[in-house]
């Protein structure tokens, strides 16, 4: 039976997960600061004390562990299920940081959500292979240039399934302008080492900034779908904002820089929108900055709903992920369900996007299936790789019974397609980029943990 808890702020859970966010200890970056980046001594570089994250961080000293325990204890008095977390790292490019920093700071994420310590990070991950809250997906923000075949090893060995890069931009010259501290190619081997990894990949996107437009962000954006090097799988849509203490506060009216507004911000979005293929999932538009940390006039939070709803009403056909959700459509629950299967290349890998839709194109479930470009780890030798399983819906406990999507068998469904199709095209075997928590779900069809994936010969 689904839960009946009334939930508070039920969209946080709508999607099937129950998302956890953590925040890393102020650092400066690598290469400097870019141009936009707030700053900061004793806040991440890249945020404000005011965001809500770093707020509840700061409480804490950036303690990672106080910092589960708190949000662990608020999902739970807000009725959230929580023996589903995806884990989310943010405030900073993590690979930067030492090494037993990164070590102990995921070592303690997997221990607070066991209830025990443990004497080592392989240790906490077994146990959190069957405890009560799970991590079945981790995201890490990251850098395109901090994406080198060590620093995937060491992802996977996190646990990690998810990298989100800032991309801002294609186009190297504002990258140079901006202080970005990295080019075009680096996105580029980024985007396949990933994908060819197993890792679901995400794109930063910042409309608005010093030396753009209007005009030459859509064609940029169209760039990011049109050629195969991008095409990512989610994007993250922040447009430009000059917020106080940033490089940009100190220098936009040398530089005669002003930022998009509100209008110019609709008009880019909802273009972008009518952009984004099927396979592409919007995550979120505008970042959690408040008005009093903004320079000029701050951006309607609320734009992303006003640009959506008038897409609604205009009837306007948008592929993109989220909005065709079961979760958010609720009253388009009528026809039976169908199995549309989406074929692309990407990063010189093919791709076959799985999806299960009803006749109104309202999603349930997907599967991303990608045959590589390149294997360069051992443990993917002759596999085809599953980057992603979800269905969508109400996140449920697992052990509780579903009525529209979750816990009804779409998974299985997927990955039953996923082998017949891997097999179809020659693969002997097929590797799962499993979060630590999802591996008991995966021994149930025959799949075993080889290195950090779970592999089954097909």
């Amino acid at each position: 039976m689904e839960s009946e808890i009334k939930l508070k702020k039920p969209v946080r859970s709508g999607s099937g997960v129950t998302p956890l966010t953590v925040v890393l200890k102020p650092r400066k970056c690598n290469h400097g600061t870019c141009i936009y980046c707030p700053g900061g001594d004793y806040v991440p570089q890249s945020y404000t004390d005011k965001s809500p994250a770093i707020m509840r961080a700061l409480t804490f000293d950036f303690d990672v562990r106080k910092q589960v325990q708190s949000r662990l204890d608020a999902l739970i008095r807000m009725g959230h299920p929580t023996e589903k977390i995806e884990l989310i790292i943010i405030g900073g490019t993590f690979l930067q940081y030492p090494f037993n920093y990164q070590y102990d700071y995921i070592k303690g994420c997997y221990e607070v959500l066991n209830g025990v310590e443990s004497k080592d990070l392989k240790e906490a991950q077994k146990i959190n292979e069957t405890a009560k809250h799970r991590v079945v997906a981790m995201c890490i923000e990251n850098r395109p240039d901090n994406c080198s075949v060590e620093e995937i090893r060491l992802m996977r060995d996190f646990g990690a399934t998810r990298v989100e890069i800032g991309v801002q931009i294609l186009d190297n010259e504002i990258y140079k302008k901006t202080g970005r501290g990295h080019t075009i190619k680096e996105v580029i081997e980024a985007s396949q080492r990933l994908k060819d990894a197993g890792f679901k990949v995400g794109y930063h996107i910042m409309p608005g900034l010093p030396y753009s437009n209007v005009k030459k962000d859509i064609e940029k954006f169209k760039i990011l779908f049109e050629n195969q090097n991008f095409r990512p799988d989610q994007l993250k849509i922040y447009p430009c904002q000059i917020v106080e203490d940033s490089p940009l506060a100190k220098v936009y009216k040398k530089i005669n820089y002003k930022t998009y507004t509100d209008k110019e911000i609709k008009k880019v979005l909802t273009e972008m929108m009518a952009i984004i293929p099927d396979y592409c999932r919007v995550m979120r538009v505008m970042r959690e900055i408040p008005k009093e940390k903004m320079i000029n006039e701050a951006a309607s939070t609320s734009i992303r709903k006003e640009v959506e709803d008038e897409i609604k009403n205009k009837k306007t056909s948008i592929k993109e992920i989220r909005m065709r959700e079961v979760g958010f459509n609720k009253n388009l629950l009528k026809s039976n369900t169908k199995l549309k299967i989406i074929e692309y290349f990407s990063s010189k890998g093919k791709e076959f996007f799985l999806e299960i839709v009803n006749s109104e194109d309202v999603l349930f479930g997907l599967l991303r299936l990608r045959f590589p470009g390149e294997t360069f780890l051992d443990e993917l030798k002759d596999c085809a790789l599953v980057r992603e399983l979800h269905v969508y819906g109400q996140a449920l406990n697992l052990h509780e019974k579903g009525k529209t999507s979750q816990h009804i068998g779409f998974g299985k469904t997927l990955l039953l397609e996923a082998e017949k199709t891997a097999k179809e095209n020659g693969y002997k075997k097929l590797a799962v980029i499993s979060g630590i928590g999802v591996r008991e779900y995966y021994k149930k069809f025959g799949y075993e943990l080889v290195g950090t994936y779970m592999v089954k010969y097909l």
